[in-house]
């Protein structure tokens, strides 16, 4: 069996054009990349990423669906609306696997459709969506939750799964119990390290206070089947290129040196 395939998120280059995040993907050794749906048009054109993979002889090997503060309005604001669309496009351009950010507590309407609806999407389009692990968000001294699933309970019943390590880290998970407990529910990785300060900082691995070697050799030993992105911030080296060619490929090379000890 061979290692899972690594790739890299377009998100550490949020504000530029895709086509430098696949040239620069490319350059640095990596194989795949994970486009984030932006307000950048070519994010959201099959046409354009089924070209730019072409050109840079990369894999795209996932979606991630426009869930942040800063993309809540690309595609409308029903997350059910946001999901069809990046089903659509991913569908067109032949990427199998969508992520979303999971219901806030109160959109019962939206965690009914991931439930009774979706999988019949996903039966007909080939296309996996696949929710993210989150974190609680507490608001005024009263600790208002937005996400309720700190201890993941909100995940039970959905079939297909993305675990983020950052966000694992601030909810105070062990990455290796998260990762049994979804168990073969398990699509995705979303890997970085975390500094341990109580926000989703998203380091580069070997920056943080997570135990990535760990988990990695777990993952694998266990004979994981999916895909894992590299999901990192990279402002600090963004005007840097030598620094950011350094620790991009410093990362894959860690990745892949850690699927290599864990491989059965």
């Amino acid at each position: 069996m061979g290692s899972p395939p690594v790739l890299f998120s377009s998100a550490a280059f949020f504000a530029r054009p895709l086509a430098e995040t696949f040239r620069i993907v490319a350059e640095t050794g990596y194989r795949g990349v994970e486009v984030m749906v932006t307000k950048d048009p070519a994010s959201q054109d099959a046409k354009e990423i089924r070209r730019l993979a072409r050109e840079h002889g990369l894999t795209v090997g996932a979606m991630h669906a426009p869930s942040l503060l800063l993309t809540r309005k690309v595609w409308g604001t029903d997350p059910v609306g946001k999901i069809y669309r990046a089903m659509e496009v991913a569908q067109d351009a032949e990427i199998p696997t969508v992520v979303m950010h999971p219901p806030y507590r109160w959109q019962r309407g939206y965690r009914r459709w991931l439930e009774e609806r979706l999988p019949g999407l996903e039966g007909g389009t080939g296309v996996t969506v696949a929710l993210e692990n989150m974190f609680p968000v507490r608001i005024g001294e009263r600790g208002v939750t937005f996400h309720a699933n700190q201890d993941l309970e909100d995940l039970e019943g959905l079939p297909d799964l993305v675990l983020d390590t950052s966000h694992a880290a601030v909810a105070r998970h062990d990455l290796v119990e998260v990762r049994r407990r979804f168990g073969e529910r398990l699509r995705h990785v979303h890997l970085s390290d975390n500094a341990g300060k109580g926000w989703d900082s998203h380091l580069p691995p070997g920056q943080g206070i997570l135990d990535l070697d760990g988990f990695l050799t777990d993952l694998t030993s266990d004979g994981y089947r999916g895909s894992v992105t590299l999901e990192v911030d990279l402002r600090r080296y963004l005007t840097d290129d030598a620094k950011l060619r350094a620790v991009m490929v410093e990362m894959r090379e860690y990745v892949e040196s850690r699927f290599a000890v864990g491989a059965p």
